[in-house]
């Protein structure tokens, strides 16, 4: 099996081919049959691990084993304390709170190459460097993650994935790991994968229940071990009891557990008695004059002209 560690040039594609032209691994690694683990941004620079190994392949993907990854990020200012605070703590990107992260403003740039398009620089604006080191795999998250505590990113590079350092690889430039070097990897994933547990996810939510089984679901969406299941009422991701898929418990009737007037298929409430759907009583169906018209004379006769 293979086992490649590349410095990814800035604005090179994380895949090996691209219908547009542009540059892919393809351009700098020769070797067929490999695959990057993960993917790093077209716009982001540093190191990605190739391999034929899927089994691995798919460890390190894997979000649950929780993979640490070390980014060195330029940004626009000089983070305060309270922001590099913040970033450790968890960032709301309005998708959802990062997990915590391990963050330090680096007393000087780091010693890495030239990129090969410059970084634009404000005048009046400072720079500085911070390192993250983050085992999410959000969609551009170290960019979201600055940017929500006030410091936009201009540069981004990942320094290492584990404990796989870029090291002295120039941009473009690959070795192989050598035989101590995987064999280190696959204990660390094997460690990993025993502190992860043998969790599965559900079908309807990326959530992982002890043991790999669901707990059994009543129609009232209380499961066998008391609690309300995601996807069915509150109690688990933090909902409300009385409430499901994030709407609010008013839209349930009184929002209490097990209960709620929510309307079948036929567009009817359910359990609900004529005239209290919530809207105002319709027309009755019975007896002349009550359709809504102002009554007519006695015995159900139009009233006449003038």
């Amino acid at each position: 099996m293979r086992y490649i560690l590349l410095n990814k040039p800035y604005e090179v594609l994380t895949q090996f081919t691209d219908e547009a032209g542009r540059q892919t691994l393809k351009d700098f690694v020769a070797v067929p049959d490999i695959y990057p683990v993960g993917r790093l941004d077209y716009d982001s620079e540093g190191l990605v691990l190739l391999t034929d190994d899927k089994q691995l392949q798919h460890r390190l993907s894997e979000p649950r084993f929780k993979v640490p990854k070390t980014y060195w990020v330029q940004v626009e200012g000089v983070p305060t304390e309270a922001a590099l605070e913040n970033l450790r703590r968890g960032v709301d990107l309005k998708t959802g709170y990062t997990s915590p992260a391990e963050v330090a403003l680096l007393p000087e740039a780091p010693e890495i190459w030239e990129r090969s398009k410059p970084v634009r620089f404000r005048a009046a604006i400072p720079t500085s460097w911070v390192q993250i080191r983050i085992s999410q795999g959000m969609n551009r998250q170290v960019r979201k993650m600055t940017a929500a505590v006030g410091y936009p990113t201009l540069r981004l590079v990942r320094a290492s994935i584990a404990d796989m350092a870029v090291a002295e690889l120039q941009p473009g430039q690959w070795r192989e790991l050598t035989e101590a070097e995987v064999q280190a990897l696959r204990e660390d994933m094997a460690a990993q994968t025993a502190a992860a547990g043998t969790y599965k996810p559900t079908t309807k939510a990326s959530e992982y229940w002890p043991g790999g089984v669901r707990p059994a679901t009543s129609k009232t969406g209380q499961n066998s071990a008391g609690g309300y299941n995601r996807g069915g009422f509150g109690g688990q991701g933090g909902a409300k009891p009385g409430a499901a898929d994030g709407r609010a418990a008013g839209s349930r009737g009184a929002g209490r557990p097990g209960t709620f007037s929510a309307k079948p298929s036929n567009g009817k409430p359910k359990n609900a008695s004529p005239g209290k759907t919530g809207s105002k009583p319709g027309p009755k169906s019975a007896g002349r004059g009550t359709t809504g018209r102002k009554p007519g004379p006695a015995g159900g006769s139009r009233s006449s002209r003038g």
